[in-house]
């Protein structure tokens, strides 16, 4: 590949070293219709035959070399056999008496034929064996020419052993001289080709390299160097640039997409300038459209009241759609009407007569269903030199918005999860068309709206709810105290009533005094009503509230009573607190009324659950068969608050004093967060 300089339509401009007439133009040339890797497998693939089959005839040389020396070893043993053979026999013609001399000679025969035959067939298990040749046979002929006799002899010589002279081993032993030395000069040659292999091989190895290093720079490093030039002359800004497609390998594609890239950035930076304004220009309308919903998102979120928070949104939607005027309507549960909430720049007649509009009376007002499943709706206005639409269209509503001018509505419905809450309205005094920036823009400012409508909405249903909480509340407590009270005042008074008709005196009496005592009781519980009311909690701690409620008794009993806490468990809820308060209120009271006690505690058990015990020393009452009367419902009363928590009351009284227990549920399990990852 070479690298080309220039404009992408100009001549090709060519330097020095590109001509295809050089050594390595041709050798790319003869190669260009292999793949890259397809020509370094060939030619490593063909270095590879060659050095494989020089080691393998190497090693075929070294293996001979080996067998040889086993036979020469193997020979040269059968010289010692011989020499230790006479040696054997000379000692036994000086001492004939030896009786296992025969035995021995045999062993010593059997190995020199068992030698002469490993000589002869060699050793597969092995390398041995003797480089056979027309010498090496008739010398190895000889030797067991020589053998044979000398066998023979040996044997007779040891059956008379002290009658005969020694064993002559001489020609014998010559004869293997003999075979050792042409086995010797058959690995002097073998010796002398295995040196000219590995010669051999050194230069091979060294042509290899020289090749491959060639081969290399021809086909990759050149072609490498070259797009590394292109690519040093497009980071100077020269897009201009190309380089020479010579071969269809590998990095002749890649020398195809440096030109389309290098194309593809000529492209880019021609057209940088105007794409750079139309990316500006987009930006600033992100930018203005973030600015637009945040303003709107600040606004809603400062809204107190719907009216003021749909008129203002009004205004601000006008200036921001460009609009001629905008009405925001408000729907009822059914979707059946929609009435107007509030309107910017609509003209007053329109005001007036579109105060309330039916579903399907007019353009505005989607039906039930096309709220949701089309949420913004561009609708032109029929102008009044239109045919009119049939009787029963929605002609009459329309025709306002023909004198007015207008041409084209925008609707864009207030959803909130699934549920219509209403319309926002655009009307336009010529043909508008919304492109899906500005859809999109409209859709999430009306989502802004229909959440703060339904905030708003949701926040007016929490004031009732707290309102008509409390009032239960109150309700309950005069039902529980007061009224309890009344109903027996209202006993008395028929019981006075009786008696003073039947002229008893000693009964008008008695019921005096009944009334008397529950007037004082009512009175009681009045002041008893209005400490409770008036006790405050706190979110964390319950102990100052119940400080503040024993410093109380402490002014109306005259008895001070003593507080403990234990225990570091967790805070129970704030309306929890407010029926514990009152509990505790209730015993305490129960306490001053009736016990005629000295002494009173109360201990906190925070865990492992919360329990408030209060304990007196007074005089008790039978816990069993309940209070002394049943004007005092204090004790039902507890009762009944610690069943709205979940509680337990536990009750225990005698002579020397009264223990009420309060019992709240356990709290629940902390969640395992030791088996959680983080996300």
């Amino acid at each position: 590949m070479n690298a080309e300089t220039g404009p992408a339509t100009g001549p090709s401009h060519r330097r020095p070293d590109d001509r295809p007439g050089t050594t390595g133009h041709g050798l790319r040339a003869r190669l260009s219709g292999l793949g890259l890797a397809s020509k370094l497998m060939g030619i490593g693939g063909l270095f590879l035959v060659l050095a494989l089959a020089s080691v393998g005839l190497t090693l075929w040389v070294t293996w001979q070399l080996e067998g040889g020396a086993a036979a020469v070893n193997e020979a040269g043993r059968m010289r010692m056999q011989s020499y230790r053979l006479a040696l054997q026999l000379q000692t036994a013609a000086e001492a004939p008496h030896n009786a296992g001399l025969r035995e021995e000679v045999e062993r010593q025969l059997q190995d020199f034929d068992a030698s002469l035959a490993l000589l002869r067939d060699g050793d597969p298990s092995r390398p041995l064996a003797v480089p056979w040749d027309e010498t090496t046979r008739r010398n190895f002929a000889l030797l067991q020419q020589r053998w044979q006799p000398l066998r023979e002899q040996a044997l007779r010589r040891a059956d008379r052993a002290g009658q005969t002279p020694g064993l002559q081993v001489d020609d014998f032993v010559h004869e293997v001289d003999r075979l050792v030395s042409a086995i010797e000069q058959h690995l002097a040659q073998w010796t002398t080709l295995l040196r000219t292999l590995q010669l051999l091989m050194m230069t091979l190895a060294l042509l290899s390299a020289l090749v491959l290093l060639y081969v290399g720079h021809v086909l990759v490093l050149d072609p490498v160097r070259r797009l590394q030039q292109g690519l040093g002359r497009i980071e100077q800004g020269d897009f201009g640039t190309r380089v020479e497609v010579a071969s269809q390998d590998e990095l002749g594609a890649l020398a195809e997409g440096f030109n389309r890239m290098a194309g593809r950035l000529q492209d880019l930076y021609t057209g940088l300038e105007g794409k750079v304004r139309d990316k500006t220009a987009r930006l600033q309308q992100e930018q203005q459209r973030l600015r637009t919903l945040y303003e709107t998102a600040t606004f809603v979120a400062q809204a107190d009241t719907l009216q003021s928070l749909a008129q203002g949104f009004s205004r601000q939607l006008r200036h921001i759609a460009g609009a001629d005027a905008v009405a925001i309507r408000w729907s009822d549960e059914a979707t059946q009407r929609y009435v107007l909430l509030a309107s910017d720049c609509l003209p007053k007649v329109m005001v007036e007569e579109e105060h309330c509009v039916l579903t399907g009376d007019c353009l505005c007002g989607a039906l039930p269903g096309q709220a949701v499943a089309q949420q913004l709706k561009v609708i032109p206005i029929v102008d009044a030199g239109r045919p009119a639409p049939a009787e029963g269209g929605p002609r009459r509503v329309q025709q306002h918005c023909e004198r007015a001018g207008f041409r084209t509505l925008v609707t864009v419905s207030l959803t909130w999860h699934q549920r219509v809450l209403g319309e926002i309205e655009l009307f336009y005094r010529h043909d508008a068309m919304l492109d899906p920036e500005e859809r999109s823009l409209f859709e999430a400012l009306a989502s802004h709206l229909a959440g703060a409508m339904e905030n708003l909405r949701s926040a007016a249903l929490a004031r009732e709810s707290a309102v008509a909480g409390e009032r239960q509340m109150l309700a309950r407590e005069l039902h529980d105290s007061i009224a309890q009270s009344l109903a027996f005042l209202k006993i008395q008074m028929q019981l006075l009533r009786s008696a003073l008709h039947d002229a008893r005196p000693a009964a008008i009496e008695a019921a005096l005094d009944e009334l008397d005592a529950g007037i004082r009781e009512s009175y009681s519980d009045v002041r008893e009503l209005l400490l409770h009311f008036r006790t405050s909690t706190h979110a964390e701690d319950l102990e100052p509230a119940l400080r503040e409620t024993l410093s109380k008794f402490e002014l109306q009993a005259g008895i001070r009573p003593g507080l403990s806490i234990h225990g570091a468990g967790l805070p129970i809820a704030p309306d929890t607190q407010v029926q514990v308060l009152h509990i505790v209120q209730e015993a305490l009271s129960n306490i001053r009324k009736h016990a005629q006690a000295r002494q009173v505690e109360v201990r906190v058990d925070t865990h492992p659950q919360w329990q408030v015990t209060i304990r007196d020393d007074g005089r008790g009452f039978d816990a069993l068969g309940g209070p002394p009367d049943d004007t005092h419902v204090g004790l039902r009363i507890m009762r009944e608050r610690a069943e709205r928590i979940g509680a337990s009351l536990g009750l225990e009284s005698g002579p020397g004093g009264t223990c009420v227990t309060l019992r709240l549920p356990p709290a629940p399990p902390a969640p395992d967060t030791s088996q959680l990852t983080p996300a």
